[in-house]
């Protein structure tokens, strides 16, 4: 996917002849720029807006500038976008310190790794560092907000959902309230549209076609034809159950009087109308026939059961465990960076070290929304290298710098999607973690614990969540995390163990749930739960956790809330279920003392799961 860069003059030429006489420098533009990507002008200004590209109020572009090219599917650059609309709001425009061009350069680092050109971000500085720029700067700011912040021309606005290149008409006026809706694959257009309705079929291919979309769920196929009296009795009600069952199943009519030859070749023993004939899972499950609507209603509801049974979990009440935040646990505080790049000695007087500490430090005291991303690909070539550049007892120096730095959610968003590779584990945390996890329990404490913050931080941005999930990177991090839960000599350890351990339960009871939940394009999604394997071995440190004679103190608590995330709704025929019967979880449950009532009501919703 091509990305470009569009640069216009706000002041459409009069800065270039008259810049010297006003400020007594020359310049050649007040630049605007924007990003374009598939057709789609993507610029900041009353809010993040968008439109078809060069149908902004600016006009035409003075320059267009390729910046490269990015790998990464268009719904990730978008689900990124999401997150600078938190940065880039209509309140926080600023003229010099916080515009167009900071937005355009940080989404550009995103996507191909490098900002846009410096003379176009170093203007604003240049101009302040003129005493009329300086002195002028409140009117020159108030003067072109109504340029730099007018709303989108409503006959070149663009619905943010035609992200495959085909502009839209339509109004969008400021910035839009959510992210751009994420384009479907041609599989999930395909089966929307042939789900939710009945199909009308004639030929062989148009059946084949649809019981290959429902290859993971139902179909049905209605038998009929225009003289059968008895069939119109169940038209309507075959259309109501199209209707209700959504993208659970595939509904299919077939009218013998106007069907190819092929079809009675392939169904010749049809031979009455009504018939129905249904599929779970591209095999033939049933077949009956007669015009009875209560019939008809029943077997659909059997069909869309043992297509999507029903988990017995989802029939108890669990006010207290399903009422606990979900919001990831991140270590925010932010350490004397100066003596944290004292102790790498030599290595800590790199470019990329003294970029990144002026950005943490530019971003605690002016904000996100005036401190324009670094160089992160210097920085992330200089984490990498720090692995064999720092000892192992100074190597939790450069992490937590990158601790820190993943507070930002354009930075995490940058370590989640890596440039090199977009479809495959970030490589930079991926060293980092395998590096630590390949010491053990020999890595020092301070290494150890600050890997447990970094990992904690990466949850910060839902674009390292299929990442954090996945193995290899899934499979790290528990390794990571339950040796350090069974770490007996430091509780620190410990407590940050299960910090992680309740941002991963968390993402992935998420995940589970959509599953579960009525809108069947859930099962559509790319994400994925963790690894069975992974579950186990995180669930088996929980319960050892839970089966000590410690009373119940907060860590208890997190263990039982984490133990609650994972086993919710978890295959009744996995081997989640299968350890936690091995290991008598409900017994172990059971015998927690909890004083508080809430604790108490926590303790007994565990146990009712575990009892399943």
């Amino acid at each position: 996917m091509d990305v470009q860069l569009y640069v216009y003059d706000l002041s459409q030429g009069l800065a270039r002849s008259m810049s010297r006489q006003f400020l007594g420098i020359h310049i050649d533009a007040v630049y605007h720029t924007s990003i374009v990507l598939q057709g789609i002008e993507y610029y900041f200004g009353q809010g993040v807006q968008t439109c078809r590209a060069g149908a902004t109020h600016h006009g035409k572009p003075m320059e267009i500038i390729n910046l490269g090219r990015t790998e990464l599917p268009i719904e990730v650059a978008l689900e990124y976008l999401e997150s600078l609309m938190t940065v880039y709001t209509a309140e926080s425009y600023d003229l010099f310190t916080h515009n167009c061009n900071n937005f355009s350069n940080d989404f550009a680092m995103f996507l191909v790794g490098k900002g846009i050109p410096e003379h176009i971000t170093n203007l604003p500085e240049t101009v302040l560092n003129t005493p009329m720029g300086s002195m002028l700067r409140a009117q020159i700011d108030a003067s072109m907000r109504p340029i730099t912040q007018a709303p989108t021309p409503q006959a070149a606005a663009v619905n943010p959902s035609a992200v495959n290149g085909t502009a839209q008409n339509g109004a969008q006026n400021g910035a839009p309230k959510s992210a751009p809706a994420p384009a479907l694959s041609k599989a999930e257009a395909e089966l929307k549209e042939a789900t939710g309705r009945v199909n009308n079929v004639t030929t062989i291919q148009a059946v084949d076609r649809l019981l290959s979309l429902a290859k993971d769920r139902c179909a049905i196929i209605f038998f009929t034809s225009s003289t059968c009296g008895p069939c119109k009795i169940v038209y309507q009600p075959f259309d109501d159950l199209a209707v209700e069952a959504g993208e659970k199943c595939v509904f299919m009519k077939i009218d013998f009087d106007f069907a190819d030859r092929s079809i009675g070749t392939r169904f010749p023993h049809v031979r009455a109308t009504p018939t129905f004939i249904t599929f779970l899972r591209s095999e033939k499950r049933d077949e009956w026939s007669g015009a009875d609507p209560r019939q008809l209603r029943s077997n659909v509801e059997l069909l869309l059961n043992e297509a999507f049974p029903t988990h017995p979990h989802l029939a108890k009440s669990l006010p207290t465990l399903l009422s606990q935040s979900q919001r990831p646990i991140l270590y925010t505080k932010v350490p004397p960076l100066e003596k944290v790049v004292a102790k790498m000695g030599d290595i800590g007087k790199a470019e990329a070290v003294s970029s990144i500490v002026s950005f943490i430090d530019a971003r605690e005291r002016f904000g996100a929304m005036e401190t324009p991303l670094t160089k992160l690909p210097r920085f992330a070539e200089f984490l990498r290298r720090s692995t064999t550049s720092l000892p192992p007892e100074l190597l939790f120096t450069s992490l937590d710098l990158l601790r820190v730095a993943l507070t930002d959610v354009r930075v995490a968003g940058f370590f989640a999607e890596e440039h090199a590779g977009a479809t495959g584990t970030p490589a930079t945390l991926a060293h980092l973690f395998e590096h630590v996890n390949s010491l053990g329990e020999s890595a020092p404490y301070n290494l150890r614990l600050t890997a447990l913050h970094v990992a904690c931080n990466t949850f910060n941005s839902p674009l390292f969540i299929p990442h954090l999930l996945s193995p290899p990177l899934s499979s790290t991090l528990v390794s990571i995390l339950t040796t350090a839960l069974l770490d007996e000599k430091h509780p620190a350890l410990k407590a940050s163990a299960l910090s992680l351990a309740m941002n991963i339960a968390s993402s992935n009871h998420k995940i589970r749930m959509k599953k579960h939940t009525s809108n069947p394009t859930a099962s559509l999604l790319s994400e994925s739960e963790l690894d069975d394997s992974e579950q186990v071995e995180l669930l088996a440190s929980l319960l050892e956790i839970l089966g000590s004679q410690d009373e119940f103190s907060d860590v208890k608590k997190i263990a039982l809330i984490c133990t609650g995330w994972l086993t919710y709704c978890a295959p009744m025929d996995g081997e989640v279920r299968d350890l936690w019967r091995a290991m008598d979880a409900a017994g172990t449950v059971e015998k927690i003392q909890a004083k508080v009532l809430q604790d108490r009501m926590l303790v007994k919703e565990v146990k009712s799961l575990l009892d399943v």
